[in-house]
């Protein structure tokens, strides 16, 4: 039979969503009168209520019970909000369902949403036996129950949400409608609500925002140092100064827009400046926080070292140059005693002071010796008695070391006796083979300085020779043999076509040359190999060894080559720059055998009046390791050259030279204070000064 109900004007609610959306939903309304009903769910309140009697509600449902039980409908018990509820309360409504026939009860809590789905499917299967008995859980388990499919549910959808929202600028409309399709959504929507899953995603998006800040926070704090270093490196600006006051001197300086930027609205990071990532300026708002003050004293801190340090390393340079044990070549373990202080090892590493003391030895030694040279002009009648070939005896040398051993000069290189031996067999060559090399002032000799500057003289000519110098058509062209066995020659040329343009084209001193290379590794008394060819007139040779065969190779065709054109009247190669490299073999850097053959080199060197580049000097190495200033220098020294011959071979009147009417004279002591050019310059400046026709390349 129909049940009678008065429900009229109340809301029939669907989802947890309408509660209090009541506006947002469709308005469907309890019907009034009769209804079929089929059960009955009892609900019992277990919370404490305000102003509320427990044991007057209990009476109430027990006489509402009374009621229903008349209907013989199936009836279930609903103890409601027990995630607030009362334990005797609990208690009392299950002893009023054992004193009934067979009436259920469920513990539920809708805010928690747990057992509410029970309760209903309880009282389902009570309407329809068909349906399996539905086993009732008690409201703590299922809670527990509930919150592991909650967190399994969150975490599913966090993950989701952090695989989908990679930026903090991302809106919930746009991300949710994304997600309703994923099973992730779905599931912790149906458990928790969209306003939580909402709530998550801005506490995401929020966590995005914060981890931007901070990088972008971070930086800036990166950079302020070394805007402290770029706009007040000076510490007398800054000594005294608070960051307040630091703040107003940054603004003054003209670079500090380069460096900061001053926002219309502050803080920062509540700014757009924040997503502005092609703007790296430093907000200077940022000045105003802690972390900023602390990098501020930090570069205060930083400048007073620096200073201190400074001021360590002058006091200790001076200990170095007014203590009386310091002397040439003392070791360092022996003169620290005499010259560290506490103060010294506070202040630097003792790395440092060995790198001053190591420079200051060079200073004082590089003095004695100087001085002792002058000692051994002084006393110059000691070496008057010796053999012509200049190797003086033990006896003579022990005559020598008597004469000179109370002089102060001798002394002071008493640590470093090996070098002033040295020093005094130098001295002693220099005596009977007075040469530039030889000389000890090499390579300030006096010689060598008049070669430069007279052959200068003609690498800038006067102004009437310059019309025709420049009219050469084969000025922009350098011609370079390179000479080398086993492959050197070919390796060379390669690397130095790498260094040139695409039409072969070479920049020296910002002016563009042609390059024309001709690599020689065979016989050169054959045509194939031959320095010169109808086409090809070279300005220089460059010669390559790495081994002793590959030097003899070198000297054996210098030499051939010069005898093939002995008598030509357009014979070149007697007078063909010549530059002898030294090439690393891979794997030997060092060791006896380099060393060997860079004296072998060098006496080649000196034979062939050539100049020498070893690997250390020049820094030209195996394989691509040419070093692209060294070429440019020895291409420009072969450019003077072709130069000079150019000049030399454009004056008619160089026999009638032979013949001249003055003849001059000048000693010069290599060492003299005053410079050559003052004395010369009289002479050069003279229009009619030429080369000597000797060759010498001293004479005018």
């Amino acid at each position: 039979a129909a049940t009678k109900l008065a429900s009229a004007e109340k809301l029939m609610y669907f989802c947890t969503d309408q509660l209090g959306l009541e506006q947002d939903f469709e308005q469907k309304q309890m019907p009034d009168g009769k209804l079929l009903v089929d059960g009955f769910l009892l609900c019992v309140d277990v919370s404490r209520g305000m102003n509320r009697n427990f044991d007057d509600q209990l009476k109430f449902v027990s006489n509402l019970y009374n009621q229903l039980a008349k209907t013989k409908k199936p009836i279930v018990v609903v103890l409601t909000k027990c995630d607030e509820g009362v334990e005797r309360y609990i208690r009392d409504a299950h002893t009023f369902a054992l004193s009934k026939k067979n009436l259920q009860v469920v513990e539920t809590s809708a805010r928690s949403n747990v057992n509410v789905d029970l309760a209903f499917g309880t009282l389902v299967q009570l309407v329809d036996k068909s349906r399996g008995k539905t086993k009732i859980i008690p409201y703590f388990e299922a809670l527990k129950q509930q919150s592991q499919q909650i967190a399994a549910a969150k975490d599913k959808y966090e993950w989701l949400v952090g695989r989908i929202v990679k930026n903090h600028n991302e809106t919930w409309s746009n991300v949710s409608r994304k997600m309703q399709p994923s099973a992730e959504y779905q599931d912790y929507v149906y458990l928790e609500g969209t306003q939580k899953a909402k709530k998550l995603f801005l506490q995401h998006v929020h966590r995005l925002k914060q981890e931007h800040i901070e990088r972008r926070r971070k930086m800036y704090l990166a950079v302020l140092p070394q805007a402290f270093e770029a706009l007040i490196p000076d510490l007398d600006e800054i000594d005294h100064l608070s960051c307040v006051k630091a703040e107003k001197l940054l603004e003054s300086k003209p670079d500090f827009l380069k460096w900061f930027v001053v926002l219309e609205e502050t803080p920062w990071d509540a700014t757009s400046h924040v997503d502005n990532v092609e703007n790296e300026r430093i907000p200077f708002d940022l000045m105003e926080t802690q972390p900023a003050e602390q990098l501020y004293e930090a570069h205060l801190e930083k400048l007073r070292n620096e200073r201190k340090r400074a001021e360590m390393r002058r006091a200790f340079k001076e200990n170095l140059e007014t203590s009386p044990f310091i002397t040439p070549g003392k070791p360092w373990e022996e003169a620290r005693s005499f010259i560290m202080n506490e103060d010294f090892y506070l202040w630097l590493e003792e790395s440092v002071y060995m790198d001053i003391y190591g420079k200051h030895q060079k200073q004082i030694i590089e003095k004695a010796k100087e001085e002792f040279q002058e000692l051994l002009l002084e006393y110059s009648e000691l070496f008057y008695e010796l053999e012509l070939d200049a190797k003086p005896s033990k006896e003579k040398m022990g005559v020598i070391q008597d004469v000179l051993g109370e002089e102060q000069r001798f002394k002071a290189l008493q640590k470093l006796q090996a070098e002033r031996d040295a020093l005094i067999l130098k001295h002693i060559h220099f005596v009977y083979h007075p040469t530039k090399e030889t000389c000890p002032s090499c390579p300030a000799c006096v010689d060598s300085k008049i070669e430069h500057l007279i052959g200068s003289r003609f690498i800038r000519p006067s102004e009437r020779n310059q019309k025709n110098f420049l009219s050469d058509p084969n000025i922009d062209r350098i011609n370079l043999v390179i000479l080398g066995k086993d492959g050197l020659a070919r390796e060379l040329a390669n690397e130095i076509r790498a260094l040139c343009t695409n039409d072969d084209k070479y920049v020296i001193e910002g002016k563009m040359y042609e390059l024309s290379l001709r690599p020689i590794e065979g016989n050169v008394r054959l045509p194939v190999n031959s320095f010169q060819t109808p086409t090809f007139q070279p300005h220089g040779c460059l010669c390559l060894y790495n081994s002793k065969e590959s030097l003899s190779y070198v000297v054996e065709s210098i030499e051939k080559s010069r005898e093939s054109t002995v008598g030509r009247r357009d014979n070149h190669s007697v007078h063909l720059p010549l530059t002898l490299i030294l090439v690393n073999k891979r794997g030997d850097a060092s060791g006896e055998t380099l060393h060997s053959l860079i004296q072998q080199g060098q006496q080649i060197a000196s034979k062939l009046q050539c100049v020498f580049l070893d690997p250390a000097a020049a820094g030209i190495g195996y394989g691509r390791n040419i070093n692209e200033k060294q070429i440019s220098q020895v291409l420009k020294g072969l450019l003077d050259s072709k130069r000079n011959l150019n000049l030399v071979s454009s004056t008619s009147s160089l026999k009638d030279l032979a013949d001249v009417d003055l003849r001059i004279v000048m000693c010069l002591m290599c060492g003299d204070p005053f410079n050559a050019d003052d004395i010369l310059l009289p002479i050069l400046q003279s229009q009619t000064y030429r080369p000597a026709q000797c060759g010498s390349s001293s004479s005018v």
